[in-house]
């Protein structure tokens, strides 16, 4: 059985320290590699697409851009982005969700542990879940920009995919959506794209934040 090839990470932060200790950090894990670090946003966006990296752990606050315009850039010129998680000091940071809104698949606290970090890079990997659900929710449940009337997709949700919706914004992976709902994960799966398409989102965190500014979780 052939193993998967290493997820290979990108680092941005101005901090020099901060992204040594990361690339130990990560370094240290077989299943892991650093294959480039920025300084700035600017040189992010450089490092990222002559990298091509799976996942990249963004600083919110950069110089010469910020993080937010950074994953802007990214997201909107690379055929297949990579997933971002952006780091910051504060959770409930309206730099945070910014971050989110933009495109970012998670966000991770500075002061998190070796483990959390590592676990969160995994996790954001797969891609088959939220990373802190229940940061997201709050932070979206905070400073979503709420629409005057529900766009247009809410009425066009199946039941299913609503209730998929709603579990997805739980945190449940498909394999837990599958058992909740005792269908198999090929159909959660297929729920899951259709909540994309109809959302015009691209993965579950912006499903679960156009979830929370369209007013639909606070309905059944």
């Amino acid at each position: 059985m052939t193993s998967r090839p290493p997820v290979r990470i990108v680092l941005a932060d101005d901090e020099r320290m901060v992204r040594t200790a990361l690339r130990a950090i990560l370094s240290a894990e077989p299943d892991l590699t650093v294959v480039g670090e920025a300084a700035t946003g600017a040189e992010a966006v450089s490092v990222v697409r002559e990298q091509a990296p799976d996942v990249v752990l963004m600083d919110v606050r950069m110089p010469e851009i910020d993080g937010i315009r950074a994953t802007e850039q990214i997201l909107a010129t690379l055929a297949e982005p990579p997933r971002i998680i952006v780091v910051t000091t504060f959770e409930n940071d309206s730099y945070v969700y910014d971050a989110l809104r933009a495109g970012a698949a998670g966000f991770l606290l500075k002061r998190a542990d070796a483990d959390a970090l590592v676990q969160a890079v995994r996790l954001i990997a797969r891609s088959d879940t939220l990373l802190f659900p229940a940061a997201v929710r709050t932070l979206a449940a905070e400073h979503a920009r709420a629409y005057p009337t529900p766009p247009p997709w809410v009425a066009r949700l199946t039941g299913r995919e609503s209730e998929v919706l709603r579990l997805m914004a739980c945190g449940l992976t498909n394999a837990e959506i599958a058992e909740r709902m005792a269908v198999g994960q090929a159909t959660v799966k297929s729920h899951v794209a259709a909540v994309l398409a109809k959302t015009g989102t691209r993965d579950r965190t912006q499903a679960v934040i156009a979830a929370y500014e369209a007013g639909f979780m606070n309905t059944r």
